[in-house]
């Protein structure tokens, strides 16, 4: 089946433990798809409240030892399974190339060998970096900062030269994710700041607040996931789009405030600018034409609330907040420091 509307499709979801996984599995299972989740398990300790209702079936492998076996049969694979954020890539700059960009595109490799038409890959609003223009879009001059920004960039590049009358990625550049997840992660600015006015009643940052961040829940992304899946391929083959709502571009003093709202008596400070010069309001104007119908359910007042209330009922305190459990650095760095990971982030012990 290549699919379309209403047409079930058999899913290769990779990443499918880690932080948008199970939102994306949930969604695709809720929507009436087949669902193999492959992942290699760097977060399988790490779980908080309730799990989604409907869970897929887990191969557990390194994406950089699939072959092409893995992938026959499917109409799409669903790419998530990257090294996640900045820090982790800058700690391991030739492990992040050798995964986020050299795996990603022997995936994709391995994605049309085994003759799946759809490959949905999870790019990031990053690749903007420091925007020179009020507001980006797709049309606007790229300025990746980091290895995990550039690495989004040459899949783009070398994928999307992939493209051809039987092979359709597709490129979601996904704004900042928030939002409650099983798998979830402290280390994204909303995520990190309720958690931290839950837990401490004050918010103290070291920076002034200004620079601008496109945000998007989890949960839209999962639904533009599936959305794009519901696409003729014609109409998605090579596009690149960026994922999330005009309403939800917001100054990180701003965002503070909203949370600072959330918990009466919270007091915010500001320091100074600080050293993080990533700045950029996009807009997502071409989402809306590529998908038609689509729109952002989800805001960060809502999800603020989301996470406020699921970190009361599961009893979320300081320590669960400084463990290692949720910030996805600080869960490598403990791997390897245990000897469970080897330096090429490969797993020592079966």
């Amino acid at each position: 089946m290549s699919g379309a509307a209403g047409v079930p499709l058999r899913v290769v979801l990779t990443g499918s433990e880690g932080y948008l996984g199970p939102l994306v599995a949930e969604r695709l299972l809720e929507d009436g798809h087949w669902v193999q989740g492959i992942d290699t398990g760097f977060y399988a300790d790490t779980w908080l409240g309730r799990g989604p209702r409907r869970r897929p079936a887990v191969l557990r492998a390194d994406v950089r030892d699939l072959d092409v076996d893995d992938l026959r049969g499917a109409d799409a694979v669903v790419h998530l399974a990257e090294l996640s954020n900045d820090p982790l890539g800058q700690m391991a700059r030739d492990v992040t190339e050798e995964i986020n960009h050299q795996g990603t595109v022997r995936l994709a490799e391995l994605a049309r060998k085994a003759d799946v038409p759809r490959f949905v890959h999870m790019s990031s609003c990053s690749v903007y970096g420091v925007a020179a223009d009020d507001v980006v879009d797709e049309t606007s001059p790229t300025n990746p900062q980091t290895a995990y920004a550039e690495c989004k960039l040459a899949v783009e590049n070398d994928v999307g030269a992939m493209a051809d009358d039987v092979f359709a990625p597709t490129f979601l550049r996904n704004a900042t994710a928030y939002g409650m997840s099983p798998r979830l992660r402290v280390d994204l600015v909303v995520n990190n700041l309720v958690a931290v006015a839950h837990t401490r009643g004050v918010i103290a940052m070291t920076s002034d607040g200004t620079p601008w961040r496109p945000l998007v829940h989890g949960a839209d992304i999962a639904r533009a996931i599936g959305a794009v899946l519901t696409q003729p391929l014609d109409r998605v083959r090579g596009e690149v789009v960026n994922v999330g709502s005009d309403a939800d571009n917001h100054r990180v003093r701003d965002i503070a405030e909203a949370v600072a709202e959330a918990y009466p008596g919270c007091e915010v400070t500001f320091g100074d600018l600080g050293g993080d010069t990533r700045s950029y309001r996009v807009s997502f104007a071409k989402l809306g034409r590529l998908l038609p119908g689509f729109a952002c359910e989800w805001d960060i007042r809502r999800g603020i609330a989301e996470l406020r209330d699921a970190f009361t009922a599961v009893g979320f305190d300081e320590t669960a907040f400084g463990s290692r459990h949720f910030t996805r650095l600080a869960q490598i760095e403990h791997l390897r420091a245990t000897g469970q990971l080897d330096d090429d982030l490969r797993w020592t012990t079966t």
